[in-house]
């Protein structure tokens, strides 16, 4: 078949079944298209184990020279606002912010704080000041972590005698209320911090930190406790700028464990941090066992590392412990002295591991802090030296009280997330008319999220003829089955083609959730629809996509597993079934010679794959056929659906998406005509080209090989 590279695709031919050249009786459609001997089931790399926060090792490579790293920074940056729900960012409303009850300690003072970092949403902390500054002094912001009672932590005098007796504290303060001796030493050391609350945590208890926003719903939307947490600190960082007598162009940012994790995202999110000091968060080991911690899409093809190299070639030191974080020395700070040296400053980032302590920020981590600090905060006369202070009790530091209570406008959590989808659904109506008035652009803004979501666009097939291909005959029709390999990934799709018997007019690509057996009817023929096709010279190729057909894993009775207590701990380390099916199609597509007329097909489920695929085929396609049956993502309940793609409604829902699709012509069935999802499409490339239908029921089989055969 003239249509198709065969000779260009890897086979795993001791997988494929018995001779070169066969013909077949009557069989059924699965054994009739079988690939993989019986009982053999398919060696794609994605099918076992996934990927979680826990594996013993994250690897990530930098590239190899500046001009490629800046393009990966870039997108890296990309995939944490995403995932971070920050794509579009939520508007920078007034912040209110209320500022009271000065507790005078000598030479610091500390000062209550809350403001809101969306209407109705209040980020409360302690603000501490050195009591005498001459002129403006360095901003430093601290996000406290996981640790007990967070910023109110008190440890007590058993373990504050232990972190002494082990070395790790000087004082009994500093034992007792490790995190008050982290704000106040940097108050004496001449510089204004800011700790605010986790959400969750201390006097922010309005939404909790692990039970709200993990459902499909909020996930559908991107709505998701590390992203409202991140917001609360790029608004914490406009807070503290905000302040009269803090130098903006010395700003810093230092927090452990959960706040190493914001520390290192906000500086990558955030030109205005000057310095960072993520300690003991930043390895190629555990990512974060947290949902503030985790999102959908934030760690796919990348870690933890490779987040925080997007600072460079800014000030980072980090610490390690004995947890995961012990091996950061060897594992982490070479990968990042190498993104460094692309800026000739290697000396710019720093770690130091103490293994003889566990998950910490005790004294030790923090004189390495305090050094770091004053080197790129230019702090030369300040001691580096904690001394002895004076602790200041829960009450005291709690920001509401009977003079200044938590305002009546605070929102619930359910109050709190339909004002975010309001928002967002404004944002799309605005994203529709920016599409109607200006398609390019709307295309230009959107590409960047259709490659962290789905795939970065067609791929390549890698491989090389290493064995034959299996040859049958089935009713006077020459089938080819093989596989197509991407052997970077290890990922491989069950393929089966049908030659035309003579000079091909074009292939036709047709998927179907059933898989590549769809092309046969039950006595394992193939169905009068194909035969059509081919005996037209038409070549007609087929697939099982991830997790259909052949492609699919014994253990996955249910499809791809999905945590059931946040879909963030899966699908921020894995790609969604959906996003992997449209890779597979994304890598037939690229098969067929280009010279050829291209007609693809989505029938059943795969509709909805085939239309998402279409948005990054960009004009390989003449003709593409998909019926939708009605579907939307605001249907599915279950993060475990296969269909459950993570900000799909934020950006449109299938028609949203879907008007991105640029095939030159577009039929579309079970599309109600008045539809939200129709009224989106009709602003795409093939509407505007005249060359969009939209029809209320899905097409027959028949009906749509009458529209390949009468293509014009």
């Amino acid at each position: 078949m003239t249509g198709f590279r065969f000779p260009q695709i890897l086979i795993l031919a001791s997988l494929l079944m018995g001779t070169s050249v066969s013909s077949f009786a009557q069989e059924t459609a699965e054994s009739i298209s079988r690939v993989f001997r019986e009982g053999r089931s398919s060696p794609d790399a994605r099918l076992g184990k996934l990927r979680n926060l826990r594996d013993a090792y994250h690897p990530w490579t930098p590239p190899t020279n500046k001009n490629d790293w800046i393009e990966t920074a870039e997108k890296i940056r990309t995939q944490l606002k995403v995932s971070n729900g920050l794509i579009p960012a939520w508007p920078k409303t007034p912040l209110n912010a209320v500022v009271h009850g000065e507790i005078h300690r000598g030479d610091y003072i500390v000062q209550r704080v809350f403001f809101e970092s969306m209407p109705g949403h209040y980020v409360s902390g302690n603000l501490y000041r050195p009591t005498k500054l001459d002129g403006k002094a360095p901003g430093i912001l601290s996000p406290h972590g996981h640790w007990t009672d967070a910023r109110f932590s008190d440890m007590g005098e058993e373990a504050a005698l232990k972190a002494i007796a082990e070395g790790g504290e000087n004082y009994m303060s500093g034992g007792r209320h490790h995190i008050q001796a982290r704000m106040v030493h940097l108050a004496r050391m001449g510089c204004i911090v800011f700790h605010y609350d986790m959400v969750g945590y201390s006097d922010s208890k309005v939404i909790d930190h692990r039970a709200d926003f993990a459902d499909a719903e909020a996930g559908s939307w991107l709505i998701n406790t590390m992203g409202l947490q991140t917001w609360n600190s790029l608004r914490a960082l406009d807070f503290l700028t905000s302040l009269p007598d803090v130098d903006t162009d010395r700003v810093a940012v230092t927090g452990a464990s959960g706040g190493g994790t914001q520390t290192f995202m906000l500086a990558a999110l955030d030109d205005r941090v000057d310095v960072a000091f993520p300690a003991v968060m930043v390895s190629t080991a555990m990512q974060g066992g947290c949902v503030c911690e985790n999102a959908d899409y934030l760690r796919q093809g990348i870690n933890n590392v490779a987040m925080a190299a997007v600072f460079a070639p800014k000030p980072l030191g980090m610490t390690g412990a004995n947890d995961w974080t012990i091996d950061i020395e060897t594992k982490g700070l070479p990968e990042l002295k190498q993104v460094y040296s692309f800026y000739d400053k290697p000396s710019k980032v720093y770690a130091e591991a103490h293994p003889e302590f566990g998950h910490n920020y005790n004294y030790v981590s923090r004189a390495i802090m305090y050094q770091w600090m004053a080197e790129y905060l230019h702090l030369p006369e300040a001691s580096l030296v904690e001394t002895d202070f004076w602790p200041i009790p829960k009450e005291e530091l709690s920001v509401f009280d009977d003079q200044h209570p938590l305002p009546e406008n605070s929102k619930s959590p359910a109050e709190l997330r339909q004002q975010m989808i309001d928002y967002l659904k404004r944002q799309n109506t605005a994203m529709a008319a920016l599409a109607e008035s200006d398609l390019p652009k709307y295309r230009e803004q959107m590409k960047p999220v259709l490659e962290v979501i789905l795939d970065e666009g067609l791929p390549l097939v890698e491989g090389s003829d290493v064995g034959p291909h299996e040859k049958i005959l089935v009713s006077g029709h020459t089938l080819n089955k093989g596989v197509l390999i991407r052997k970077q990934h290890k990922e491989i799709i069950p393929i089966i083609a049908i030659s035309p018997k003579f000079e091909s007019r074009g292939t036709v690509l047709w998927f179907d959730q059933q898989g590549k057996s769809h092309l046969f009817d039950e006595e394992g023929n193939i169905s009068d629809e194909v035969v059509r096709l081919v005996d037209a010279g038409f070549g007609v190729i087929s697939a099982d996509l991830f997790l259909t057909g052949e492609a699919t894993y014994p253990d996955w009775k249910e499809g791809m597993p999905v945590d059931e207590k946040y879909s963030g701990y899966t699908f921020g380390y894995n790609k969604t079934t959906i996003a992997q099916r449209v890779r597979d199609i994304l890598t037939v597509v690229s098969t067929p010679k280009a010279s050829q007329e291209l007609h693809v097909i989505g029938t059943g489920d795969a509709g909805l794959w085939t239309l998402l695929a279409g948005t990054l085929i960009e004009d390989a396609v003449d003709t593409m056929i998909v019926n939708l049956d009605g579907f939307s993502f605001a249907n599915i309940t279950e993060t475990s659906d296969p269909n459950y793609l993570p900000g799909a409604l934020r950006y449109g829902d299938v028609g949203g998406l879907g008007l991105l699709a640029t095939p030159k012509r577009l039929e579309m069935g079970g599309v109600a005509e008045k539809s939200q999802t129709a009224q989106l499409l009709k602003l795409g490339t093939p509407a505007q080209n005249g060359k969009l239908r939209i029809e209320s029921e899905n097409f027959s089989r028949k009906q749509i090989v009458d529209l390949i055969l009468n293509a014009k």
